[in-house]
């Protein structure tokens, strides 16, 4: 990067803020996908008008700004493929405001989605979406890529909270979207745009969120089956009967065995899945819900067993939330879709991974939200064998067909980035891969803003559309992984 442009970026957010070193910048090239890109630089502003003379900047000299939040994205979304500036926006990390009157949160994106929903709870109120990396994830890089959860199955994902934004566009320009109101149908819905557009349509420096209710009980079962087809049939049925978990998550025997040793009460060793199901509300409600599932359960072939206090509770989440990075001691790599289907189809989908596996001679194994169809597939490898590599990212051309085939969508909740943009086409039709393409020239025609992402020049067989094999000499192994 020219010393013209690096001596203009330390005017606008101080040289103390400003990031040039390799050993600097490295710390800022990877994310949740393993692989590595360097920086040139990386900026951390603290305010909309240093981000907005940064973006000018941009557009005057045409390098690359990619916004990062923690890093903590699947697909690649907050990479500087092409170099660049990145915008680490760590420092945005202030809770402005917390309407309790009207249950409303004023936040900057920066702010760690698991402290937001903590200091929340000091006023018995929630904000529902729940990532599995919500500990470390920020709440700006869940909107860019409309981050999910357990909870969606009942409150939906994190385009359900977004009721307003503030966001500087790739020109520089600052913009205000969205209302405070429980209503609002003023001019287009802009703010539903901008939720997953990864970061390609402009940078948040503001979220309004729309809150609910903390609720007052909550119950947790763990339903074990010894016959995986049983378990995932199981959950559109549960639907039906008018039950109403907040979450339900699925594991395959696979999936169970690599967390085993997480659980003080492990099931049974012939265990070929289970359900994690939870209900929520008042305690009458939860009370009906409960008695209506002992009710439903009667005569199946399971075993139901009903945490008893918080600690139990707590095991069987440690056990869901672990399998993710626990699945490296089967193989050093992986490819890590989210892929969804309607909830009847889940049985059709996990027996194509079973069929999928055997022919290619893989290790995949699934779990997720199977109360909203969004299966996590994770389909495990050695990138140091050539073949098995080459067989891996067949399995996952194949998944995606047949997933498109079932009715679902390539991605509920990590997005395209650069992992799944070569398969874009399997899903979006022309006419609207080419008005996104559009939109995207119309808000940034510079091209400055998070380039690469989304719309792929990679054909589906290129190696820079592996998620786990990265071009870059630079290449960073990752082993923190979360679904």
């Amino acid at each position: 990067m020219k010393r013209e442009i690096i001596h203009a970026l330390e005017k606008i957010v101080g040289k103390a803020h400003l990031a040039t070193s390799t050993e600097e910048c490295a710390c800022y090239s990877f994310d949740g996908t393993g692989r590595s890109f360097m920086p040139e630089a990386v900026a951390f502003p603290d305010s909309p008008g240093q981000i907005s003379g940064i973006l000018r900047l941009a557009n005057r000299y045409r390098f690359p700004v990619i916004p990062r939040g923690a890093g903590s994205g699947m697909t690649g979304g907050s990479l500087p493929v092409r170099g660049g500036l990145v915008l680490a926006m760590g420092r945005m990390n202030r809770i402005i405001e917390i309407d309790t009157a009207n249950m409303i949160a004023v936040v900057e994106p920066g702010v760690i989605t698991g402290e937001l929903q903590a200091r929340l709870a000091r006023h018995r109120l929630k904000y529902p979406p729940d990532p599995a990396s919500l500990k470390f994830c920020s709440l700006g890089g869940n909107v860019a890529e409309c981050a999910g959860g357990p909870s969606a199955v009942k409150y939906g994902v994190t385009r359900d909270y977004v009721i307003g934004l503030e966001v500087v566009l790739p020109t520089g320009e600052i913009m205000r979207t969205g209302v405070r109101t429980e209503k609002g149908v003023v001019g287009y819905d802009l703010t539903r745009l901008f939720i997953g557009s990864e970061g390609t349509l402009g940078v948040f420096t503001r979220l309004v969120l729309r809150l609910v209710p903390l609720p007052a009980a909550r119950e947790t079962f763990l339903l074990t089956f010894s016959s995986l087809r049983s378990a995932t049939t199981l959950v559109a049925a549960i639907f039906r009967t008018g039950l109403t978990p907040c979450t339900l998550e699925y594991m395959d025997a696979t999936a169970i065995q690599v967390v085993r040793d997480r659980l003080d009460h492990p099931p049974p060793p012939r265990t070929q899945a289970l359900l994690i199901l939870e209900f929520d509300g008042s305690h009458a409600e939860v009370a009906r819900q409960r008695q209506r599932l002992e009710e439903f359960l009667k005569g199946q072939d399971l075993t139901c067993r009903r945490a008893e206090n918080d600690t139990e509770r707590e095991e069987l989440w440690q056990a869901r939330r672990s399998i993710s990075p626990a699945t490296f001691a089967l193989r050093p790599d992986k490819i890590s879709e989210d892929v969804v289907v309607p909830r009847s189809r889940i049985p059709d989908l996990v027996e194509f991974t079973s069929s999928l596996a055997g022919r290619y001679g893989l290790t995949i194994l699934t779990f997720g939200h199977a109360g909203d169809g969004n299966i996590h597939v994770n389909i495990m490898f050695d990138r140091r064998e050539r073949q098995e590599q080459d067989r891996a990212l067949a399995a996952r051309k194949e998944l995606f067909r047949q997933v498109v085939e079932l009715g679902g969508t390539l991605s509920g909740e990590h997005g395209i980035g650069i992992t799944k943009s070569a398969f874009l086409p399997m899903e979006v039709d022309p006419v609207a891969l080419d008005l996104m393409q559009r939109i995207k020239h119309l808000f940034d025609p510079a091209g400055i803003l998070n380039p690469g992402k989304i719309f792929s020049q990679f054909t589906a067989d290129s190696k820079v559309s592996t998620p786990d094999a990265s071009p870059s000499p630079r290449h960073l192994r990752i082993d923190r992984k979360y679904d």
